[in-house]
């Protein structure tokens, strides 16, 4: 059994389809595999979310959905905007147990950064690691801005004792530029270890057996892929 939080440095970044490639690798392999999305924000009621994403893209239909709120916002201020109540984290570390029984896997997304709240007291993805003891992904951006989030959100994930799972870059442009390429090697740098993926840009749109491929090709072997980092720093004349 293994729990994994697929967390990022803000919103956009990739999550789900970071989260939809694990889904499937999990399942190509024949492992039980069940996501949970706690908040789903930004989605009007009756339009496919997240969870509805990762369905497509891997395949995997033990889903689950806790709180949805219209409003493009963080969790606690979408759910006070509409006057709903709020996701309970400590509901959602209870369904990750229950669900960690009988899968193999079980993949919990966050809404936006690593800190963003759920509630009037401040919950966190963060503190929901904390209370299940799992691991932390964290998707990243590949340009400009990205060194300084990914730093912050390291630095918050190892003030408080939690787990780095790896760090994943969540769109892969087809043509990088100067500050795509020298990235690497610093976001490596401050992850302390090697990329675990690099995703390309556009894998969302893809059906479901080209992303199968897509996601082992851009996801490391410690997440059931093939991605490998020295070979991905060699394609880009970067040195270690």
């Amino acid at each position: 059994m293994s729990v994994l939080i697929v967390t990022g440095t803000d919103t956009g970044v990739g999550k789900t389809v970071v989260t939809a490639a694990v889904a499937a690798l999990a399942r190509q392999r024949g492992s039980s595999v069940a996501v949970v999305k706690p908040a789903q924000t930004g989605v009007p009621a009756g339009r496919p979310g997240d969870v509805d994403e990762v369905i497509r893209l891997s395949g995997v239909t033990t889903t689950f959905e806790l709180a949805r709120h219209p409003a493009a916002l963080s969790p606690a201020a979408a759910a006070r905007a509409t006057g709903a109540p709020p996701v309970s984290l400590s509901r959602a570390a209870e369904l990750v147990a229950e669900l960690a029984e009988s899968n193999r896997l079980v993949l919990v997304e966050g809404t936006g950064g690593l800190l963003v709240r759920f509630d009037e007291d401040g919950a966190t993805v963060a503190d929901l690691a904390r209370s299940i003891g799992a691991q932390l992904l964290v998707v990243v951006r590949a340009g400009a801005g990205t060194l300084n989030h990914t730093a912050l959100t390291l630095e918050a994930m190892a003030n408080r004792g939690l787990d780095l799972a790896g760090v994943v870059i969540g769109s892969w442009p087809a043509e990088p530029g100067p500050a795509e390429r020298s990235n690497v090697a610093d976001l490596e740098m401050l992850a302390a270890r090697p990329l675990a993926g690099a995703l390309a840009a556009g894998s969302g749109a893809l059906d479901a057996a080209e992303f199968a491929a897509e996601a082992r090709r851009g996801l490391a072997a410690t997440l059931g892929g093939a991605f490998d980092p020295a070979d991905f720093r060699r394609t880009l004349r970067l040195a270690r």
